[in-house]
């Protein structure tokens, strides 16, 4: 059985990059990062834990993947660019079938957004993958949840609701023939962080957030820091390939409230559209718009006649969600 030192030495070291943030990587008590000259540090932290946000079955490769995913994203809706992370790994046993692949899934996306691994930790427990992420982004540049402004348009990146879909048919909730639950799975598991769109939107967009647990819980965040409310047409939202071929309402519920979509929301100014469009067609990411900023409180639904709809719609929460 190897040590964890003879884990860490085995999956997780690497030689360094040209490219480099990290004047001192794994192997002593700390990692020491050199941030460009001027930059601020964006820092963000999230944690996967087996039965809450993967099953036990997961495939390794994946999941290693989604791990820095969902770190990612959280820098591209700050507009920062990804210099480097850390992995606390908690393993119920050290087994090379799961290590393996796990770091080759992590590795691969860690390579194609030039992102170290710089340290963390392991240890022996029920399996739990924290991450945390580093990024660099210029002074007053970082997108921020509490500028949206009364009289923005709201928008969001890529599709909605395959992953929540996927998870739906993992559960048996929604029956989905094989090919139809493969097609959504890779939504749910290998979600795409909007990175460089993020960065695109540096200068443009006001407020910004990504969607891990749900559009209108997320946006509503932007809401309550930015002390606005909004109006969406829920029709107006870009469902998923595998999620249009569903019930009207289960298109509505999944896109609107579904989570796992790991695409940005952001507000702008009208007087952007073309810039915005401008910058998303660079990224190669389709962007919609979805609805408005307003100045009374609250959240209110639409479809496409502008009619108000009544959806009891719930976004993810660790503490309310069964």
């Amino acid at each position: 059985m190897p040590s964890e030192f003879d884990l860490i030495a085995r999956y997780f070291t690497r030689p360094p990059r040209p490219t480099s943030r990290t004047a001192l990587g794994i192997g002593d008590d700390c990692a020491l990062l050199t941030p460009a000259p001027g930059m601020q540090v964006a820092i963000s932290s999230d944690m996967l834990v087996e039965g809450r946000h993967f099953f036990p079955d997961a495939d390794p490769y994946q999941l290693g993947h989604k791990s820095l995913a969902v770190n990612l994203s959280d820098l591209a809706a700050m507009g920062a660019q990804p210099i480097g992370f850390t992995l606390a790994l908690a393993l119920p046993e050290a087994d090379p079938d799961w290590l393996e692949p796990f770091a080759q899934g992590l590795f691969a996306l860690a390579d194609a957004f030039d992102c170290e691994l710089i340290g963390g930790d392991t240890t022996k427990g029920p399996r739990n993958i924290c991450i945390t992420v580093f990024g660099e982004v210029p002074p007053q540049q970082a997108l921020q949840r509490n500028a949206a402004k009364a009289g923005d348009d709201i928008w969001v990146s890529g599709t909605l609701g395959d992953a929540r879909l996927a998870l739906a048919g993992i559960t048996g909730d929604i029956a989905l023939d094989a090919a139809t639950l493969a097609a959504a799975a890779m939504r749910l598991h290998a979600p795409t962080p909007r990175v460089a769109l993020g960065l695109a939107l540096r200068g443009i967009a006001h407020a910004t957030i990504d969607i891990s647990d749900g559009l209108t819980g997320d946006l509503g965040h932007i809401l309550a820091a930015s002390r606005v409310g909004a109006s969406i047409d829920l029709d107006a939202l870009p469902c998923g390939s595998v999620l249009t071929q569903q019930p009207q309402e289960v298109r509505r519920r999944y896109a609107a409230a579904g989570g796992d979509d790991y695409e940005l929301c952001f507000t702008a100014a009208p007087k952007q559209r073309d810039a915005i469009l401008a910058a998303a067609a660079h990224c190669g990411v389709a962007v919609t718009r979805i609805g408005g900023i307003e100045h009374a409180p609250g959240l209110r639904l639409t479809d496409d006649a502008g009619t108000p709809l009544d959806l009891p719609l719930h976004s993810f929460d660790h503490f309310a969600t069964p």
